[in-house]
């Protein structure tokens, strides 16, 4: 029916009745920019902005990127990594015109590994998750394409997937930033510390997951990529990216209760997060 504007709360009684009450003086709305990038299905319209076209919209920056960096790039075909960033790397295949391909066909039954304890489960879950298809990558140079790099582990495993299967060299861009900071507004993401952008550079993360190039989106044009015709939004809820909190009331002794409550030793039950098969795969609700 509409969007639920910030501050408002919401009740339904079981017989359908609908009470709203707007329970915030002078509220803002800074919608979490996260929700375009990764979570949000692709034809959903929240607060009036196509997440569809959001997407497509990334693709083009990244492309227009990869213009700007290399712009004698010697990448033979993209490839997105299923499922959420197969529209923005359609998008950036179509606008360097190059091949579109699906290089990796996605098993369903496995959850999101990001949000998964353990490091051994993670990747183990990984390749349980995706299967190459090797005549898409032998003998090419690849840019794979994801929406964003939480933990690194899934992109690390997805490029040597990448080389095993024969490519002869392994690029990935992000549609997103780099995510530094854990999200405190609902998103279970984990302990800042376990991210592997949050104390490194870019080159810094290209080694750690082996990619011979490592492409992030810029903040700037991930904005303008969500920034659509609701004149009513005010701002973007980015502090995955930039560590400010819009709410203005986060601190550190707030952030280090968030890292205790969320990182993989205490997720795990207390047992080493590095060794064993210490963790146990969900069955998300996944549109992917």
């Amino acid at each position: 029916m509409r969007d639920i504007a910030p501050g408002e709360a919401v009740y339904i009684e079981t017989d359908g009745t609908l009470y709203t009450q707007q329970c915030a003086h002078n509220p803002r709305l800074y919608p979490c920019i996260f929700e375009h990038v990764y979570f949000a299905r692709p034809d959903s319209i929240m607060d009036g902005v196509s997440v569809y076209k959001a997407r497509l919209r990334m693709g083009e920056t990244l492309a227009d990127k990869v213009l700007r960096e290399r712009p004698d790039h010697d990448i033979d075909v993209v490839m997105p990594i299923p499922d959420t960033s197969r529209t923005s790397a359609m998008q950036m295949a179509h606008r360097l015109g190059l091949k579109f391909r699906e290089g990796f066909i996605k098993n369903r039954y496995i959850g999101r590994t990001f949000i998964m304890p353990g490091q051994t489960m993670r990747k183990k879950s990984v390749r349980q998750k995706l299967n190459p298809i090797d005549l898409e990558f032998r003998g090419k140079n690849v840019m794979l394409v994801d929406d964003s790099i939480v933990r690194g582990t899934t992109c690390k495993e997805i490029v040597q997937m990448a080389r095993d299967a024969g490519a002869r060299r392994v690029y990935f861009a992000s549609a997103a930033p780099p995510v530094r900071y854990p999200n405190v507004y609902g998103i279970d993401m984990p302990s800042a510390k376990e991210l592997i952008a949050h104390d490194k550079t870019v080159d810094e993360i290209r080694d750690l997951i082996g990619a011979d190039w490592l492409l992030y989106q810029d903040l700037e044009d991930l904005v303008t990529c969500v920034s659509d015709v609701n004149d009513s939004i005010d701002g973007w809820e980015c502090s995955v990216f930039t560590g400010e909190y819009v709410t203005g009331d986060i601190d550190a002794a707030y952030l280090n209760r968030i890292d205790e409550a969320r990182n993989d030793v205490t997720r795990s039950g207390g047992a080493d997060a590095t060794s064993g098969d210490n963790g146990i795969i969900d069955l998300h609700n996944d549109e992917d």
